[in-house]
């Protein structure tokens, strides 16, 4: 029988698990009050910085978690949350008349150190570098 992998809440994933609490605390609230008091103004940022934060928090469910259930959560939203940066921050690049206001993930996560983008990278490396050996 194969011995179970690392958990992901081992070691340096707990740092990971409190990077990931502190962006989806950070990214929840930041577009709670976005939308509460200038949805006008930009609803469509406002509405990715708020699916930002779900995501966040489904990645921080995930990684903190243990078993196969939440393994499986971990690798959907880090590897939705990799895609959502790849794409909102391309969009943000060519085409910034849609996001008259930055979300989360707005040209790469460039206001918040580009910590978006290497984020979910981190996140991928660690769960394949702790996964049940074959």
């Amino acid at each position: 029988m194969a011995e179970p992998g690392r958990a992901t809440s081992s070691g340096p994933g707990r740092v990971l698990i409190a990077v990931y609490g502190v962006f989806a605390l950070s990214a929840t609230a930041r577009a709670g009050v976005q939308i509460a008091t200038r949805f006008g103004e930009a609803p469509l940022a406002y509405l990715l910085s708020a699916l930002a934060g779900v995501v966040y928090i489904l990645a921080t469910i995930g990684l903190a978690g243990h078993g196969p259930g939440a393994r499986r959560l971990a690798w959907a939203a880090v590897g939705f949350e990799l895609v959502g940066v790849l794409v909102v921050g391309t969009l943000t690049v060519f085409d910034q008349g849609d996001f008259p206001d930055d979300t989360v993930w707005s040209i790469y996560g460039r206001g918040y150190g580009f910590i978006p983008l290497v984020l979910p990278l981190i996140g991928l490396w660690w769960l394949r570098h702790t996964r049940r050996p074959r």
